[in-house]
């Protein structure tokens, strides 16, 4: 045949294939009569430079994904994209101005736009490159940005129906504020540090009252106690004046289950402008609310002297005057909190009272189910647009409701399951959703207000919600009207996704085609973040689930498994680095072999080289078989189907048989998202069967061209999901017309399974890894011929007498001798002999009369009788002992009887063997 390089060097091969694949059109859904859909939407990275370890991972699982789905024929379509990420973009935009000297406001907000704009180009322009490099097989034809002019349509579209439905609404509550970028933020944008700071007791009246932040207690002015504390019961109701810390204040008393009777006093003062619990009971007992701090973190005029200072460091200062006034009772200087920053600047959090845009989570609306069933091509897909069941049309219900039902119900699937109490438990817990940003990057929020021209009306104080900028005034004819300056929650835009980027809100072929989605692919950090805002925006907008299946990823972790972080760079690994040193293949083995879902990621150099050493050994099993096939045999036409007459040996109808097990266990794996399994069923099959033994047993008169290529050619279709590259080169090299990413799925053929003859042959491995056991446990040296005898059931002698060529060399033997065994009770004796019997009722022996020492090898014999006999003891008294059996869970018993069971067995071998080197 044609020379085959001796290794695979990924840097030949990998962009060129790329490029190949894309100048065929492969990435594309071919939407044949018996196709079914499968969608993935990537999860669009941020437009804010690199990829990440995280987006690798996603993009190597979702790409097993979409090839295998492809190989099997369905129609595969893998959306690409990147999301603009509001919050996150522009404050990266204005770091570069600062490196300047400038800020957004010295260019103004247009201008500062454009800025943005232009560094997101390039950004995606290097995205595009890294997705590229990863081997990710999107349709790029499909490509979609968060903030192009189609999913901005689907935006105000949304905005406008979920305002129009009472789900939007704009009003005064608490929300999360960064004063750094200043801007809210969700509530699971919020992250959480432990923080070490100072408890204060504080005198309050004929209370005493514990805050950790007394710079927030200036106009505190309501005393709490709950309804059934006795010790407060005469002062519900009740004011009085107290002394505080810029005067005297009117304190009253009122009653409420929110306090705690058994924390400190019983009592508390209430901040109701900046605490989310203090808003909640101000709320319930129509108490006023009114700041403290302002936007930019600094105390307002209601603090007194304190005014203009920075709220956290003027704490220092203000116990200072309390202690001067004796209101400080004690400090508790050991105080832990959770202290509540910005996910993106690490912030401290202010909660403030402010007039924002919400998503209404429990106000109820009528129901709408899907109406795309109708328009779907493929039936069992069609089903899907109805998988919202005990839903009706029309019946009340509130975005909570429908966000818990689908999960609950089955219609989508979270994978691992264990994140399902995560997601009810947030669900749960979900207050309104604040949706605006005072931010100048991202949608801007489709409201306008009239700001008069003297003629306005009472009306005209409604705000104008429409898709479209109003050219006037509904109330007054004003033309003088202002859009809201606030941009959207980038999760709004994101929360779409998976519709909007088929073409909703017009009712397109590629929405009912492709829609809902197969599975959303993604890490578990984000599950609340991205995935329940799909689930939320998606049910409301269509009627139907967004995806079918949820696949959580892990967490990409160092060796000793800290979180990689950009304040730590070494322990950071970026991804083009290792795909630049040992190719894209091997960087996705490293993150798939080995891992599952919901579960963390170690990763490390060595074991990205590790998997190098993987795909080599794949390219070295490929050329070692093609280096046993002629030119003339690689070029004959090759059948489709492999006919059971075609199968000449038992080798060859053992690999046959393995071939078709492990076409099933593969395809059983990735039906069920267990990519870890598949690859590695694939691996020991290729390197452990195929070249192990196989490619040995075909050697010479018995080599069977027809049988090496098709299973060299299953094991490459059934790796290509995992490694793309080195597959793609392989089949190349096999002569072969077609692109590997197009050919079928493998199919396991009940014909190819030959069960008497996979079973002789698997014997005759076994007995060979056995005689090499014995040689290696020993110390024989590998260049050593030692004499073998094998007795044998009279069923397995023909087989035996056939193969007894190989195993003498396999085992580097000096003879065989092979005898019938008589009888199945009957043991046999052979002096001086490394023996080992297998349960099959074979006995196997190696005279090692002159050629090992045989007082050495009873010596390490009887060193590891001494070792299991003091394991066995342990295990004895463990198993003996009552209250072990009674108290430890069953599992731990059986495991327990069963490793006895094992120990017992290994020394009855081990003291037949030291009887043979006695005799």
């Amino acid at each position: 045949m044609a020379d085959i390089a001796k290794a695979y060097n990924p840097e030949e091969h990998e962009d060129a294939i790329y490029k190949q694949w894309e100048d065929h059109g492969s990435f594309k859904p071919q939407k044949t009569k018996d196709a079914k859909p499968f969608t993935i939407s990537i999860p669009p990275p941020n437009a804010t430079g690199t990829l990440h370890l995280g987006h690798a991972i996603m993009l190597a699982l979702e790409d097993i994904m979409i090839r295998y789905h492809r190989m099997r024929g369905d129609a595969a379509l893998w959306v690409p994209g990147t999301d603009h990420a509001g919050i996150a973009t522009q404050n990266k935009v204005e770091k570069l101005l600062a490196e300047k000297g400038k800020t957004r406001h010295d260019l103004g907000r247009e201008a500062f736009i454009k800025e943005v704009e232009q560094f997101v180009i390039g950004s995606q322009e290097t995205i595009h490159k890294q997705i590229r490099k990863m081997g990710a097989s999107v349709d790029w034809s499909r490509e979609r940005f968060t903030l192009d002019s189609g999913l901005s349509r689907a935006v105000q579209e949304i905005f406008v129906r979920m305002y129009e439905d009472g789900i939007i609404y704009r009003g005064n509550r608490i929300v999360n504020w960064c004063p750094r970028c200043s801007s809210t933020l969700a509530d699971d944008e919020v992250n959480y540090k432990e923080e070490h700071t100072k408890f204060y007791y504080i005198h309050y009246g004929p209370v005493v009252i514990g805050t950790a932040r007394p710079e927030t207690k200036f106009l505190d002015k309501v005393i709490v106690v709950h309804p059934d504390d006795e010790r407060y019961k005469k002062y519900h109701g009740k004011s009085m004046d107290i002394p505080w810390i810029n005067g005297t204040v009117t304190a009253t008393f009122i009653a409420d289950p929110s306090a705690d009777p058994e924390f400190g006093s019983g009592a508390m003062t209430i901040t109701p402008a900046h605490s989310f619990v203090d808003f909640e009971i101000a709320q319930r007992n129509g108490i006023d609310v009114i700041p403290i701090i302002n936007e930019d973190g600094t105390l307002n005029e209601n603090a007194g002297e304190f005014a203009g200072q920075n709220a956290h460091s003027a704490r220092s200062q203000i116990v200072k005057k309390m202690q001067e006034k004796g209101l400080i009772e004690k400090i508790d200087e050991n105080y832990f909190h959770n202290l509540s920053v910005c996910y993106r600047c690490d912030t401290p959090i202010e909660p403030l009272v402010s007039k924002q845009w919400f998503v209404a989570v429990t106000k109820e609306f009528p129901f709408k189910k899907s109406r795309a069933k109708a328009r779907c091509r493929h039936e069992e897909h069609a089903a899907l647009h109805q998988t919202i069941p005990e839903l009706k049309e029309g019946e009340q219900v509130t975005l909570k409701k429908v966000m818990r039902h689908v999960v609950e119900s089955g219609a989508i699937s979270i994978l691992p399951d264990r994140f399902n109490k995560t997601y009810f438990h947030w669900i749960d817990n979900l207050r309104d959703w604040c949706i605006s940003r005072q931010i100048w990057y991202g949608h801007r929020i489709p409201v306008w207000y009239c700001v008069g021209d003297g003629q306005c009306k009472i009306e005209c104080k409604q705000p104008i919600v429409q898709t479209t900028p109003p050219e006037k005034c509904f109330h007054c004819g004003s033309k003088n009207l202002a859009q809201d300056p606030d941009t959207l929650d980038t999760w709004f835009s994101s929360g779409i996704w998976t519709f909007s980027t088929l073409g909703w809100p017009d009712e397109t072929e590629d929405l009912a085609y492709f829609h809902p989605t197969s599975v959303l692919e993604t890490g578990y950090d984000i599950l609340f973040f991205w995935v329940a805002r799909m689930i939320l925006m998606t049910t409301y907008a269509l009627g139907e689930i967004p995806f079918k299946t949820v696949y959580l990823h892990g967490l990409v972790r160092t060796r000793t498994g800290e979180k990689m972080s950009k304040s730590k760079p070494e322990t950071c690994i970026d991804p083009l680095d290792m795909i630049e040193k040992y190719g894209t293949d091997a960087l996705r083995l490293s993150m798939i072999v080995g891992s599952g879902p919901g579960n963390d990621v170690r990763l490390y150099e060595e074991k990205i080289a590790g998997y190098r050493n993987f795909v080599n050994k794949i390219w070295n099993a490929a050329r070692f078989a093609l280096l046993n096939i002629s030119d003339e045999d690689l070029e004959k036409p090759f059948p489709r189907d492999m006919q059971p007459t075609m199968a000449k040996t038992r080798a060859d109808k053992w690999i046959l048989t393995r071939t078709q097990e492990l076409i099933s266990s593969v395809t059983d794996a990735l039906e069920k998202f267990q990519f870890s399994s598949a690859g590695t069923a694939i691996y020991e099959f290729t390197w452990g069967e195929y070249c192990a033994w196989y490619l040995e047993f075909s050697k010479g008169s018995h080599k069977n061209t027809t049988v090496l290529l098709y299973v060299l050619k299953n094991i490459l279709k059934m790796l290509h999901p995992f490694v793309p590259f080195v597959t793609e080169t392989l089949w190349s090299e096999l002569k072969e017309k077609n692109l590997l990413i197009g050919e079928p799925w493998p199919t396991a053929e009940k014909d190819l399974l030959f069960e008497k003859e996979a079973q002789e042959m698997q014997t005759v491995i076994d007995v060979i890894g056995t005689i090499r056991s014995l040689r290696h446990e020993s110390g024989i040296e590998p260049a050593e011929l030692v004499p073998a005898i094998v007795y044998l059931p009279a069923a397995l002698m023909d087989i035996f007498t056939e193969k007894s060529e190989s195993i003498i060399k396999l085992c580097r033997l000096k003879n065989l001798e092979i005898h019938e065994r008589k009888g199945v009770k009957k043991k046999h004796t052979v002096k001086q002999a490394l023996s080992q019997y297998l349960g099959i009722g074979i006995e196997i022996f190696l005279p090692i009369t002159g050629i090992l020492d045989i007082e050495g090898e009873k010596k390490r014999i009887e060193k590891e009788i001494e070792n299991i006999v003091a394991y066995l003891a342990s295990l004895d008294k463990k198993l003996a002992n009552p209250d072990f059996i009674k108290k430890a869970p069953a599992e731990l018993v059986a495991e327990q009887k069963e490793k006895q069971a094992i120990e017992q067995e290994k020394l009855k071998q081990l003291e037949g063997k030291l009887d043979q080197l006695k005799g």
